[in-house]
């Protein structure tokens, strides 16, 4: 069970407020400012506001990290973090800048990103998108996931432009990366400490990040392809409906395997499954889904570059899923969690049985198409627990 927070959630809500209403003064000077619902995240406060009537999106993110470790207590007391942050925002290059840039950059690349309606004073503000996002869309009509997903990827090739990829180069969110930050949570010193914070769950995750450390792929030799870095199914919108195009929202562009924003897509797409308690044809339609996916993307591979192609993407997708399900489990109890991250911690069980199964498979050298193919029908049995 998670512990109370070292530092209040409560002083850093007020804390954020009063950025965002000070920035949004000094971007709007005289304009009619008022605070709306605030948006649960465990990465950044996110807060609606209207504008002169007209709503947007507020985010304050303390120190690029998310907010469960500031809670926690691993930069510092409370005024250790205000110190360090009035620094931080005002040092070039912070994390909310880089992703403004990121919004940009999408678009150049001929994607479709939400607008920044402004950046100052270490908030961003964007303007919302409606429509349903590709998590309702799953939810709704499972046997497009394939297709839906397949989308969602082809939509940012653009991104691998030279110009576009010089660009990412210089506003890079490596934070956001898989890799990075289960080397921040897992790595040898303090990742016992912290899975201990995790409950019931912390011993079996201890074994799969251990099983993870030794699976995990060595950095690619040569080109590097960019990555959108946070491709999750709510941050991709279709205002249009299913048959429109997609809106992406909170980018992580930098450069990493092939297989990352695949990974984080099933990663998410599947925790999403499971905390919906989905009968077994829509489970089934689901991971049938996200095969046709994995198919669509290695369709011109030879055999065994398919199969390491498999092993990379199973390796990144149990990273992904390790490094987000400890983060909800370890959330202090007066950080409000997502309505899907709350099902998810009460499925921690069904999760967990999962990864061990999956990494089990993977140490034991048995063939990567095998274990996706075992692990695809884990999801199953998990979504029907």
């Amino acid at each position: 069970m998670a512990t109370a927070s070292a530092i209040p959630a409560a002083e850093v809500s007020a804390y954020a407020d009063e950025k965002i209403k000070k920035a949004a003064a000094e971007l709007w000077p005289g304009a009619a400012v008022h605070l709306g619902q605030h948006t649960p995240s465990v990465t950044a406060y996110v807060r609606r506001l209207t504008v002169n009537g007209r709503l947007q999106y507020a985010k304050v993110s303390l120190l690029g990290l998310s907010l469960v470790s500031v809670l926690r207590g691993t930069v510092g007391d409370w005024a250790q973090v205000r110190a360090a942050q009035a620094a931080y925002q005002g040092s070039p290059g912070a994390l909310l800048e880089r992703e403004a840039r990121g919004l940009a950059i999408v678009q150049e690349a001929g994607a479709r990103a939400c607008q920044v309606a402004g950046c100052h004073g270490g908030v961003l503000f964007t303007e919302p998108v409606a429509g349903p996002t590709l998590a309702d869309l799953l939810a709704k009509e499972p046997h497009q996931a394939g297709e839906l997903m397949t989308r969602a990827v082809v939509e940012l090739a653009g991104l691998q432009r030279p110009a576009i990829a010089r660009a990412v180069d210089e506003a890079a969110i490596i934070e956001r990366g898989i890799g990075s930050t289960f080397d921040r949570k897992f790595n040898g010193i303090s990742g016992p400490t912290y899975l201990r914070k995790a409950g019931q769950a912390g011993e079996a995750l201890a074994t799969v990040a251990l099983r993870l450390r030794r699976l995990r792929p060595t950095p690619a030799a040569g080109h590097r392809p960019v990555v959108y870095g946070d491709l999750k199914p709510d941050h991709v919108v279709f205002p249009d409906g299913a048959d429109g195009r997609p809106v992406f929202l909170d980018p992580g562009l930098g450069r990493g395997r092939s297989q990352t924003d695949p990974a984080k897509l099933i990663s998410r797409t599947v925790l999403h499954l499971i905390a919906s308690s989905p009968d077994l044809v829509t489970a089934d339609a689901t991971t049938a889904g996200i095969e046709e996916f994995a198919d669509a993307l290695t369709a011109d591979l030879r055999p065994d570059e398919r199969a390491q192609w498999l092993r990379h993407l199973v390796v990144l997708w149990l990273m992904d899923t390790t490094n987000i399900l400890s983060t909800y489990l370890t959330c202090p109890p007066d950080l409000p969690l997502p309505e899907h991250a709350g099902k998810i911690t009460a499925q921690a069980e069904a999760v967990c049985g999962l990864l061990e199964n999956a990494t089990a498979g993977l140490v034991a050298g048995t063939d990567p198409r095998a274990v996706w193919r075992l692990v695809l029908a884990d999801v199953v049995k998990a979504a029907n627990r």
